[in-house]
């Protein structure tokens, strides 16, 4: 959390002891929630999951997310033992697992929450907590019937230059995000696994939520119950062989909940785009999901119509697969805001 440090300390000589006066949970003293056997959820997202941490709209948690593997594979691929974090090893006591493989760090109540409510995720820092990562060539990749090869690598990881070695003249630049960011599904769905994205936004894998990003997802229980994991180290879209740099990070989250806005499905704000999006087993459908709620975005937030939104989707917004390998296809569009020059056009959907 160098950068954090370095931002805490700023406004420390700005304003004084002053800002040790902010309660837990503001930018300067937020909540803390490390991963341990009591506060990670192995392989799914559930109504029931009672909530580890409660906390209050507009606060900051800065948490902990676990990379996708086990002490005994890391060992056997060469991860060095003093490398691999005691909190990994601790948590393999959890036999409460699966369905799905991600180890989710949370859930995260926000006091307010209800059903029809959107939470804002505020994404402010996201950084490396371990110098490797590994990729996992699956049964379930998108060419897994043409590659039969399976295969786990690791990959080691330049924290200074921000780099991984992937292999010899082949160096990969790092841009990590959080590939699983989620809320309680609705409770009639009951237990889902951990890999496909839904309404709940979860395993989205989207590459694009990196710091600086704003992930809105609609509310389904009391709290919301948001949990985070399925750390990445890069990723191309698409991930095709179902795995991306799979690693462990830290990042520090906001947490807004808003009464006044609606949505069926996620949408994400970065500082140039506004990106819906979709996921379906079929990729025809996850796109046309991922573009009517861009359809919805222009209507209600940009006052335009079907007749003026349609075409401007035409011409300025990038369709991209997000991902293919995860049980549902993911589709994002997106939307660049410098097109509305008006003082009105440019409005934030914040």
């Amino acid at each position: 959390m160098k950068s954090l440090l370095i931002l805490w300390l700023g406004l420390l000589s700005c304003f004084g002891s002053q800002v040790f006066a902010q309660e837990v949970g503001s930018e300067i003293n937020p909540h803390i929630l490390a991963p341990a056997p009591n506060t990670v959820v192995w392989g799914y997202y559930w109504s029931e999951t009672p909530p580890v941490l409660r906390i209050k709209s507009g606060d900051f948690v800065n948490v902990q997310s676990l990379i996708t593997s086990n002490p005994t594979e890391l060992e056997r691929i060469g991860i060095p033992p003093d490398e691999i974090e005691q909190e990994l090893k601790n948590v393999q006591i959890v036999t409460n697992r699966g369905p799905g493989p991600h180890v989710l760090t949370g859930p995260i109540a926000v006091a307010g929450a209800e059903p029809g409510d959107v939470l804002e995720v505020r994404i402010l820092s996201v950084e490396l907590a371990i110098p490797y990562g590994i990729n996992r060539i699956t049964d379930n990749g998108f060419l897994s019937d043409e590659i039969f090869v399976r295969n786990v690598r690791a990959i080691r990881l330049d924290r200074d230059k921000m780099t991984a070695d992937f292999a010899p003249g082949i160096e990969i630049p790092l841009r990590p995000f959080f590939g699983s960011m989620g809320v309680a599904p609705p409770k009639e769905v009951g237990k889902i696994r951990s890999e496909p994205p839904w309404i709940h936004a979860g395993n989205l894998d989207n590459k694009e939520l990196i710091p600086g990003t704003t992930l809105f997802i609609p509310v389904h229980v009391k709290g919301a119950n948001f949990q985070v994991g399925d750390g990445h180290a890069a990723q191309g879209n698409g991930e095709v062989d179902q795995t991306a740099i799979e690693t462990s990070l830290h990042g520090t989250l906001q947490f807004i909940v808003h009464k006044d806005m609606k949505l069926t499905w996620p949408r994400a704000e970065t500082p140039t785009h506004i990106i819906t999006m979709g996921t379906d087993r079929n990729l025809t459908a996850a796109t046309k999901i991922a573009l009517r709620e861009m359809l919805y975005y222009l209507e209600t937030e940009k006052g335009l119509s079907v007749i003026d939104a349609y075409p401007l989707m035409s011409i300025v917004v990038d369709l991209s697969i997000t991902q293919l390998v995860d049980g549902r296809k993911g589709v994002h569009a997106m939307l660049p805001k410098a097109v509305f020059v008006s003082e009105n056009g440019a409005k934030s959907v914040k």
